[in-house]
């Protein structure tokens, strides 16, 4: 007997099924759950998805197999998605991927190169052939990269000789402060989106963000130098979303530093892991600061990319 499947719009109520959905493909991908509920939750409330327009979930037999999503806040005419499924349920991913594209392809009209941009593990649960019969090409590598933390080994380090280091926790003016920082020093990374503040506020979840655990470093004769930005709502792990040096200040030991303050930090506050993603292309040697620090690969994860031509 055939499955019967059928796909409905995302509700705000469906998140827990989202999450366990994800976890179930965290097991599969990287051997362990690494979905948390409320990071599922704030991308259904994110401000720029509609959710009967944007996003998908799939069912085969009532089970669900495959959820999707779509989002604009980038540069114009590039769109990027979510697309999970469950491994040997090519229906279901077949029957989000169109309607992921003719989604993507209504928010990219007018542009010139339209694009629609997926990451995915590097081996995932879903059948790359689809992906790669519907036009997709790689375009990027990552890495997710993992380090054990250590509360006897690792200790807060000495800085670099007049660099001082602050927590955002108590003015006001520094998350703005971080923000200048994190574009100004990821201004010429690959995929980088400029972002007013308050955009920016919304894609990295910020207004649910402990900014305490976000430090800003300055040099006397320089002002502000640098902003690493972590977060500790990962149940698997703690992670690093930022660490940005400004580019003439590069060199002068400031990103090892920052790196070695978070090992300390949250080993301090009882934390057995530190993450963070990284282009394995990054011009600024990023890779390799990060493996001389004892970082190691968890899992890789590209980026593919399909041409948006309007008529598909």
């Amino acid at each position: 007997m055939t499955d019967v499947m059928t796909v409905r719009p995302t509700e705000p109520g469906d998140a827990a099924d989202i999450c366990a959905l994800l976890n179930a493909v965290d097991e599969i991908e990287t051997g362990r759950p690494e979905t948390d509920l409320a990071s599922v939750e704030a991308d259904l409330n994110h401000p720029g998805v509609d959710l009967s327009a944007d996003s998908w979930l799939a069912f085969e037999d009532g089970r669900l197999t495959g959820y999707g999503m779509v989002w604009a806040d980038s540069e114009p005419g590039r769109v990027d998605c979510d697309h999970y499924v469950l491994p040997g349920r090519d229906a279901a991913a077949t029957a989000l991927f169109e309607r992921i594209e003719a989604r993507a392809r209504e928010m990219a009209a007018g542009a010139p190169q339209g694009r629609l941009r997926l990451q995915l593990n590097r081996t995932p649960t879903l059948d790359l052939g689809l992906l790669a019969g519907r036009g997709y090409r790689t375009i990027r590598n990552y890495q997710v990269m993992t380090r054990p933390l250590d509360p006897a080994a690792d200790l807060p380090p000495a800085p670099p000789e007049g660099l001082v280091l602050r927590h955002c926790g108590s003015d006001p003016a520094d998350p703005a402060r971080a923000h200048a920082l994190v574009e100004e020093s990821f201004a010429a990374h690959f995929g980088h989106v400029d972002r007013p503040y308050e955009n920016w506020l919304d894609h990295i979840d910020g207004r649910r963000l402990d900014w305490s655990l976000v430090w800003i470093a300055s040099l006397p004769g320089h002002g502000d130098a640098a902003v690493l930005l972590t977060r500790d709502d990962r149940s698997s792990m703690a992670w690093i979303s930022h660490l940005g040096v400004r580019r003439e200040l590069r060199g002068r030991g400031i990103g090892g530093h920052l790196l070695r303050h978070a090992f300390a930090a949250y080993a301090a506050r009882g934390r057995d892991t530190l993450g963070l993603g990284v282009d394995t292309r990054n011009a600024t040697g990023a890779l390799a600061l990060y493996e001389a620090h004892g970082m190691r690969q968890h899992h890789a994860v590209d980026t593919w990319e399909l041409p948006l031509h309007p008529v598909g």
